[in-house]
């Protein structure tokens, strides 16, 4: 038990300090191919830090010899874009209002592109409603449909480079961890390769060891993947929001988020379709409910154009009640 809290506690910390340099690189790396803030959270940043989710679904849906082993997969595929939903936009909205008089921010307003913003909450919704609506019903080429929802997010991407800002942001960017005195481009990937692969290794010890606390603890691995492993593997997504509010820079947080619920909308989805019969049981519909209800619920903000800190906090309280609800069916 002492050494799988040490190992959780250590792995949590070395995933916040290289996204620390994750973030560096991938700033210096988006400054080198001229794109602008929305490009580089959306596309270069979302796609990195997205792998750790990914992989645990990828390994589940392929490699699992058992229909629990599967399950963890599909669950951490509904999993994700819920915690993304709720947990890490509530944690934008909380890091922007504990640093708020640091950034001079007396009225914790989102600074952000409001009308950017809800146009992707409106893109992964359409694309969520189709995800859930496929795991009510079994047809023989449903699982051919996988392969649409890669080419959904391939074009997503593509809109996003050609539709987004192309020029680089004016302000002055940290110098570059690993060589600060020459921030090229091959330095800058070099950063980013290096601390992407640190965050994925620490991230499987970290969901390694969260998995076995749910164990000590008693709770089954449905539950596990449902509530602990999700949060676990967006960790990245959450530090980097984390980092980038702290530096005032929440349009990078919230655009790497947003990019970030794309790809778990298309891609873990096309493995489960690949790989699973992608039937959906009563606690991830309503996870797939309350993801949506959370997303309906950003795109009005969005919509409005005035969002402040404490309206992203609130969202974050429909994750309590999935945990709550979910927590009393395994219990009866």
């Amino acid at each position: 038990m002492l050494l799988t809290l040490v190992l959780f506690f250590l792995s949590a910390i070395t995933i916040y300090l290289s996204c620390e340099y994750f973030v560096n690189g991938i700033e210096w790396c988006g400054r080198h191919m001229n794109l602008g803030a929305t490009a580089v959270g959306t596309v270069l940043a979302a796609f990195g830090t997205a792998l750790p989710e990914t992989a645990v679904t990828f390994t589940a849906v392929v490699f699992g010899s058992t229909p629990e082993q599967k399950d963890i997969g599909v669950g951490a595929a509904m999993g994700g874009p819920l915690v993304l939903a709720t947990v890490a936009y509530g944690v934008v909205g909380f890091a922007l209002w504990m640093n708020r008089r640091k950034l001079n921010r007396g009225d914790s307003v989102i600074r952000v592109d409001h009308k950017g913003l809800a146009k992707d909450q409106l893109a992964f919704l359409a694309v969520f409603v189709v995800k859930v609506g496929l795991g009510l019903v079994a047809f023989a080429i449903k699982p051919w449909l996988g392969i649409l929802f890669l080419a959904t997010y391939g074009l997503y991407v593509w809109r996003e480079i050609v539709s987004a800002d192309t020029a680089p942001e004016e302000e002055e960017l940290e110098p570059l961890k690993l060589r600060p005195k020459n921030a090229s481009m091959g330095w800058a990937g070099l950063q980013t390769v290096i601390a992407l692969c640190v965050i994925g290794a620490a991230s499987h010890v970290f969901v390694s060891q969260l998995e076995s606390i749910g164990i000590l603890f008693g709770l089954s691995p449905h539950m596990v993947a449902l509530l602990l492993s999700p949060v676990a593997t967006e960790l990245p997504e959450i530090m980097n929001a984390l980092i980038w509010v702290r530096q005032g820079k929440e349009r990078l947080a919230l655009a790497n988020i947003s990019g970030a619920m794309m790809i778990q909308a298309t891609i873990p989805s096309s493995l489960g379709l690949f790989f699973t019969p992608w039937m959906l049981d009563t606690p991830l519909l309503i996870a797939g409910a309350i993801t949506a209800l959370a997303v309906l619920m950003l795109w009005l903000l969005f919509r409005r154009g005035n969002v402040e800190a404490k309206s992203l906090m609130a969202i974050a309280l429909l994750y309590c009640g999935f945990a709550g609800y979910v927590a009393w069916h395994f219990m009866h």
